[in-house]
């Protein structure tokens, strides 16, 4: 009764602010919300939402996903003894199934986080101290986002060496400085898919390819890529690859890490707990937010 009630809240919510606007149409492929000119002043001049790379609505059967998780089925999905552990199991799982149908992976290879932050961390600093013994190089460009250099720089501080490149003119990264980047002892390249500030998308399948001949593991943060361009990490190449909810119509304070099984990626965990998400990120999952991430996938 409870859950009915919500959803009808949050609909009404949905009509009357799509009856205030009168026009709004919302493009899946960059995120904008864009209202008719006669109807600025009737909105506080609200009219034109154009940054999309840092955000999108929640799509509204994402809304209707997610309620039931919240209100009637809210067990913990860790919960092995009884049903309500069960429902939220089978539904995290469902979800887990939908995010990696959508870049062509196993959902065993599915780790949930909290969002591209957290996973990028992981990808980093968790490979690089897992393979410190032999490898302490890592190669990134001078464009990633703020948590993959501050995450480079943290490696730094333990004693890793990096290697910032830099990119062309046209934002790309020069494919033969990488390859001669890589040395024996490189553990890991992180190359953002689609740059959040300049939009610029990398050659992610030639950099994959050039990883694996290397036999070096390769990162990407895809946060601004997936669900906006084609992504299949296996034709790419891809080892590990950061996603958030929040970029594609999803939850905020959800996201995944795409971490590959063969040939098999070890990463040493940032956190301890109950050895959730297949030990590399311990804690409950959120199964409102988690049904609602895989939810968005499902509907892109």
């Amino acid at each position: 009764m409870l859950t009915s009630v919500l959803r009808g809240i949050g609909r009404a919510v949905l009509q009357r602010t799509a009856v205030e606007s009168r026009q709004i149409h919302l493009s899946h492929g960059g995120g904008l919300y864009a209202l008719a000119k006669e109807d600025v002043d009737d909105v506080s001049g609200r009219a034109l939402y154009l940054d999309g790379l840092a955000t999108t609505p929640l799509d509204p059967r994402v809304l209707d996903a997610m309620l039931p998780f919240s209100v009637s089925y809210f067990g913990n999905p860790h919960s092995r003894t009884h049903s309500y552990g069960w429902e939220a199991e089978e539904a995290v799982e469902k979800a887990r199934g939908q995010v990696a149908k959508l870049i062509g992976a196993d959902a065993r290879e599915i780790v949930f986080t909290s969002g591209a932050t957290e996973s990028n961390n992981i990808s980093i600093k968790g490979v690089g101290r897992f393979y410190k013994s032999k490898k302490k190089h890592v190669i990134t460009t001078q464009t990633e986002h703020k948590c993959v250099l501050d995450s480079c720089r943290a490696l730094e501080a333990e004693g890793f060496e990096v290697t910032y490149l830099p990119v062309q003119t046209n934002g790309l990264l020069d494919l033969k400085e990488l390859e001669n980047a890589i040395r024996p002892d490189t553990s890991l390249v992180s190359v953002m898919f689609v740059n959040n500030e300049i939009g610029v998308k990398q050659p992610i399948a030639e950099i994959g390819a050039i990883c694996r001949a290397n036999k070096v593991f390769f990162h990407t943060d895809a946060a601004q890529a997936v669900g906006k361009v084609p992504v299949d990490v296996n034709e790419m190449k891809i080892d590990l690859m950061s996603i958030s909810g929040h970029k594609l119509y999803g939850p905020k304070g959800i996201g995944a890490l795409y971490v590959r099984r063969r040939p098999r990626v070890r990463v040493e965990p940032l956190q301890s707990g109950g050895g959730q998400e297949r030990g590399m990120r311990s804690g409950t999952l959120p199964a409102p937010l988690v049904v609602g991430f895989g939810a968005a996938c499902h509907f892109l």
